[in-house]
């Protein structure tokens, strides 16, 4: 990861050039960061695919963190319309390389001296893409990933006549929206994930051509096995110790002669139709019940919260928003939750206040060690406010604030919200007591779990107190 000297710096506007999917991305993660957008798009297309993305960003982007006030998109005629006066330029268009010379060449005329200018380019190498410019000194390759407003990752790679300085620059700037910059060291075709990538493809399709896996099988050996377990932690943090990852690399199977990784294949029209007649096996056999676009970022969202719980992997400020109430991964209410009429029964909701409960525990570090050594937090007293009815299906979330905390108390208040609706269906609050393991009373909270509380309490005095915190049952 590149480490900038620099603070992180949001960039007052940016120019985006072309409005396919990698711009549509971009524009959305850069407008629900608060930036200003020019975008240049040839398509006609280019407005109705940026707002649909836009909106999938936002109902992304709720379940993670509060949104802040959002950035302009302007969509421009010219190139020169769109990089004039921005900080950032960034180029999205197809991977042809005369046509992303000749638009870099232009971009950097037309754009202020010194302005980043950027590709998002999966394969081509910068020094190529910046052999036509005047000014190339100013020109790297930020190459993101599909969802661009979701996936952290940005590959960033410098050409021959790029300045040092510019990928500090930029690792800033990717940095305050939110992403998690990677400095390819040395150029080369394909960059970092996507050669890790492609040679996960090329073994799959060995398995599919010579009849040893389907699209299923392949499907199903991922993501339940070690794309479930990468997706929280790389490999070689796997290992204890340097010692470990060695042995690990030693004992590895690229020895074994039944490895065809590689190999290539000829894709041919006969190997394309058995790949096209499985995949609509695939999805007839599994359909989604909600459209492609929208369960994918929903499941991408549930491992960020995740680790933004855990305060691993990834900046935990940009996922769990802790200066705003603590949201809880969206959940469908389930059939058996409802009672004959189609409502969730009562005892329901305080289950989702448990779950909104637990979200908090795991947020500030209570895990298992830490509840047979030092305690954990049981609740004293729950009020919970029912405003209106939620049903079978509903998809829900909760948000928590912490009211006040302490060394042994929590006090803490949970507001249950329904997709699409703006009021919440209830309201709940609680106040926990810190108990010691051994003696089974009140004691202080210790260590970093304290310290992770009263931070994040302090952070939560800064909110609105609830109009509903601290009320009475109300009798008339």
């Amino acid at each position: 990861m590149l480490k900038s000297s620099n603070v992180s710096k949001k960039p007052r506007a940016v120019g985006l050039l072309g409005g396919g999917i990698i711009g549509s991305g971009w524009a959305a993660r850069f407008v629900l960061n608060g930036v200003d957008v020019r975008l240049y798009g040839r398509s006609p297309s280019t407005i109705e695919r940026v707002q649909k993305v836009l909106a999938d960003a936002r109902r992304a982007y709720r379940q993670l963190m509060p949104l802040p006030p959002e950035g302009s998109l302007t969509v421009v005629e010219s190139v020169a319309d769109a990089v004039r006066g921005v900080d950032l330029v960034q180029e999205s268009l197809p991977e042809r390389l005369e046509l992303k010379q000749q638009l870099l060449a232009v971009a950097g005329r037309a754009a202020t001296h010194g302005t980043l200018i950027c590709s998002s380019t999966s394969g081509l190498r910068p020094s190529l893409l910046q052999a036509k410019m005047d000014h190339p000194e100013c020109f790297l390759v930020a190459h993101p990933f599909q969802p661009v407003y979701l996936l952290p990752l940005i590959e960033l790679c410098a050409g021959e006549r790029t300045a040092s300085k510019a990928l500090e620059r930029a690792g800033a700037i990717y940095e305050a929206i939110g992403m998690h910059p990677l400095v390819v060291r040395k150029e080369v075709d394909g960059l970092i994930a996507n050669r890790l990538q492609d040679a996960i493809s090329r073994e799959a399709q060995w398995l599919m051509h010579h009849d040893v896996a389907t699209l299923q099988d392949v499907d199903d050996a991922l993501h339940y096995s070690w794309a479930l377990r990468h997706a929280i932690m790389g490999p070689y943090r796997m290992a204890s110790d340097g010692k470990g990852v060695g042995l690990s690399i030693q004992q590895s199977a690229f020895k074994w002669p039944w490895l065809r990784s590689t190999d290539k294949l000829e894709i041919n029209r006969v190997f394309r139709d058995k790949t096209a007649e499985q995949a609509e096996a695939l999805l007839r056999s599994a359909p989604l019940d909600v459209p492609a676009e929208q369960k994918r970022d929903d499941l991408i969202v549930a491992p960020l919260q995740a680790l933004g719980s855990q305060s691993y992997g990834l900046d935990e400020t940009q996922l769990t928003a802790c200066s705003a109430p603590l949201r809880m991964p969206t959940l469908e209410m389930p059939s058996h939750w409802a009672d004959h009429s189609g409502h969730v029964k009562q005892s329901c909701y305080l289950q989702l206040i448990g779950k909104a409960t637990d979200n908090v525990l795991d947020y500030i570090g209570i895990d298992g060690e830490y509840r047979s050594n030092s305690g954990n937090y049981y609740t004293a007293e729950t009020h919970l406010t029912h405003l209106r009815e939620l049903y079978a299906g509903d998809r829900v979330q909760v948000l928590t604030q912490v009211l006040d905390a302490d060394d042994k108390r929590l006090h803490l208040y949970h507001v249950i919200t329904r997709e699409g609706d703006e009021r919440p269906p209830a309201t709940g609050e609680q106040m926990l007591i810190h108990v010691d393991p051994t003696s089974r009373r009140s004691a202080p909270a210790k260590g970093h779990v304290r310290e992770r509380l009263l931070e994040l309490a302090r952070l939560h005095a800064q909110l609105p107190r609830p109009e509903r915190a601290g009320g009475s049952i109300g009798l008339r």
